[in-house]
């Protein structure tokens, strides 16, 4: 069976398995503008790109639109279903943008700790500013950013109280929380407050309202993470204004590229695939780093989804579609690599060409989380 992708007729092998700033409006006008424009911004921008870094403006949904932030992920730490985090307008003062983030499934457990996580980047050194306004909460009135966060087991959160007027920095590692540490304060119900957290190496500062709110912290658990949104149990608040800058980290993906170009200087094109928050195909690392963000086609959703390989053939180029795999052996990326043809070459000898690039990625690929 022969499957048409982009242009090119492939089919599967048989029977083998082998400072500027970036504003990510999650809704409305400016995401069609984005989605048209973001590959060829990105790839000015990064050529241009100042030592101080990038400004990452989280507008978090198109006002009324009542939907969960794109680019976000609902976890839960503790007991309980995830949260259901909504977009919706707040026009009162105090916040710049009157389109908030809430989490709406609200739950009495004590051992329940929402938290909307954002997928699209990892931070290393990082000074995030947000503004937060506890609105209401029968057992809990709590809200928080939890950041360098690995997984509902393993993160840092400093989060503020207005039932117990404290704000406390704790970890989660394996599961287990530290002792809350920070001071008691003032902590009005019903008004917005300014949070800023900076993360730079193993050294952790916290404002709130532009006054130092936790001693400088050391703490060697995480070196990198995700950033998202944290609350406890019953607990109503609202986020708004969320700006973080930060050096943007160089995923593994790119590196697995670049390396292997070193070794492969002949190569026509080399690409790593994986799936987005919609679950479809795109390029994560690319030779030409352009092509970053672009989706793939049914070559590389077959690859990750069933493992399967891939031949295309060109008219001066072949190409092999393969999957990277976990160590469980379970596909979690593809990879596409393009070579000059040659007269009278075979599929076989292609796939021989392909595999030793692919093996070498692969071996030093153990998780999904890696490559990103």
């Amino acid at each position: 069976m022969r499957v048409q992708t982009r242009g090119e007729n492939v089919k599967p092998c048989g029977g083998l398995r082998c400072g500027w700033r970036i504003s990510l409006s999650l809704g409305g006008k400016f995401v069609t503008l984005a989605g048209m424009f973001s590959r060829a911004i990105v790839v000015l921008c990064l050529l241009a790109l100042p030592v101080r870094g990038v400004e990452l403006v989280l507008n978090l949904g198109d006002a009324g639109a009542e939907q969960s932030p794109a680019g976000f992920t609902n976890v839960v730490a503790g007991e309980g279903q995830p949260g259901l985090w909504l977009a919706r307008v707040d026009e009162s003062l105090g916040a710049t943008n009157s389109v908030v983030l809430t989490q709406t499934r609200r739950n009495v457990k004590d051992e329940h700790f929402p938290m909307c996580v954002y997928q699209r980047e990892k931070f290393d050194d990082f000074t995030l500013t947000t503004k937060f306004k506890i609105v209401d909460g029968l057992v809990e009135q709590m809200a928080g950013i939890v950041f360098r966060f690995q997984d509902e087991k393993n993160f840092y959160v400093i989060r503020a109280s207005a039932l117990g007027n404290n704000i406390r920095f704790y970890k989660v590692v394996a599961g287990i929380r530290s002792q809350p540490i920070g001071p008691s304060l003032e902590m009005k119900l019903g008004e917005w407050h300014e949070l800023k957290i900076e993360c730079h190496g193993n050294k952790i500062r916290s404002w709130l309202n532009g006054r130092e709110a936790i001693p400088e912290l050391t703490d060697t658990s995480f070196a990198s993470g995700k950033i998202g949104f944290w609350t406890k149990s019953d607990s109503a608040c609202r986020f708004t204004d969320t700006r973080i800058n930060y050096t943007p980290r160089e995923p593994f993906a790119a590196a697995l590229v670049r390396d292997s170009m070193k070794t492969n200087p002949r190569l026509v094109g080399l690409k790593i695939y994986v799936r987005d928050e919609m679950g479809e195909p795109r390029i994560i690392a690319s030779k030409d780093a352009a092509e970053v963000g672009a989706a793939g086609g049914d070559s590389e959703r077959g690859a990750i989804s069933g493992g399967h390989v891939f031949f295309g053939k060109e008219k001066d180029t072949v190409s092999v579609v393969q999957p990277l795999r976990d160590r469980n052996g379970e596909p979690i990326a593809a990879v596409r690599v393009v070579m000059k043809a040659f007269p009278g070459q075979i599929e076989q000898a292609v796939l021989q060409r392909a595999n030793p690039i692919v093996k070498e990625m692969q071996f030093r690929v153990q998780a999904l989380d890696e490559l990103r």
